[in-house]
């Protein structure tokens, strides 16, 4: 049974101080097999052109991108995000508490209660994914990563509990999130969202089968070594997101991301690894769905 979607608009893109057109991009040539984006925020609007879920996700299809998992970082977003893949086939849901919410719900005494409720949210079915989870050196100082640390140790178990894939936001902290999931132990299915390491952490992460992740960086001149990562992957461990509506893909970087835009990305992917653009849709859609599960399971009509 299925509910109604949620309103769009939940958040609002902030581009202070930020360059670029924020006109929307072109359509691109549509995939010739259809696949997945395995990490989107369709609760943000951004840009002139606003689009709504469904907007987007129409978008989307008309490119070859039948399906998405769109992701939390907090209960607000991670409710509205089981909520809208509920009401829509074309959404799978991840929950999670983002790690530097960490340390600001710890200061007031609520990360122990946010928790909770991310536990109780993985329970539903159209939720398939624990993140994004993680651990963030960026953003946070030394005096919050003791709570960042408790926050991901508590994720890592909850996707263990349920089953579920995990979702990693590594940030400035390759070598600690690689430390935890070896001490604490990763769940089966762990994908490293918007893989940002070099080759050295790709051949850890393929050594322990862990998927990585690549994004609309993957396409920027400034970034070679992503590049290199991938290209030394194997092929079944790889997996393709947008991040939207963030790192929109070359030639729009700077511009609203969103993910009818992810061909970009497939097209460089294919580039990078010398296959027919064809045969690496169709690796990453078996990929996806190995990660996450069928996209209609759940959602049958009544009677």
């Amino acid at each position: 049974m299925t509910q109604d979607a949620p309103a769009g608009g939940l958040r609002k893109r902030s581009r202070d101080g930020e360059r670029g057109d924020p006109s929307r991009p072109p359509m691109p040539e549509p995939l010739p097999v259809p696949l997945y984006d395995n990490h989107t925020h369709l609760e943000f609007e951004d840009g002139v052109d606003v689009l709504d879920p469904a907007e987007s996700l129409d978008r989307a299809t008309a490119v070859g991108v039948h399906g998405v998992v769109q992701v939390g970082t907090d209960l607000e977003t991670s409710r509205w995000g089981a909520q809208l893949a509920a009401a829509d086939s074309r959404v799978l849901a991840a929950v999670a508490l983002h790690p530097n919410e960490a340390p600001r719900l710890a200061a007031r005494g609520l990360l122990s209660e946010h928790l909770s409720e991310i536990a109780r949210l993985a329970a539903e079915p159209r939720v398939r994914a624990i993140g994004e989870t993680g651990l963030d050196y960026f953003r946070t100082g030394e005096d919050g990563r003791e709570d960042q640390m408790e926050s991901f140790e508590a994720h890592i178990e909850i996707a263990k509990a349920n089953g579920l894939a995990l979702q990693i936001h590594d940030r400035d902290a390759h070598d600690d999130v690689v430390a935890t999931l070896l001490r604490v132990g990763a769940p089966e299915r762990t994908v490293f969202h918007c893989f940002s390491g070099d080759v050295g952490l790709a051949r850890i992460c393929a050594d322990r089968g862990w998927y990585l992740s690549f994004a609309g960086t993957v396409t920027f001149k400034n970034a070679p070594a992503l590049r290199e990562a991938l290209a030394i992957t194997s092929p079944d461990r790889v997996l393709v997101e947008t991040d939207a509506p963030f790192l929109t893909p070359e030639p729009f970087r700077g511009r609203p991301n969103a993910p009818y835009l992810m061909p970009h990305t497939v097209r460089r992917i294919a580039q990078v690894l010398e296959q027919p653009l064809d045969e690496v849709c169709a690796r990453l859609a078996r990929n996806t769905e190995h990660v996450y599960g069928p996209w209609l399971l759940g959602m049958e009509p009544e009677g």
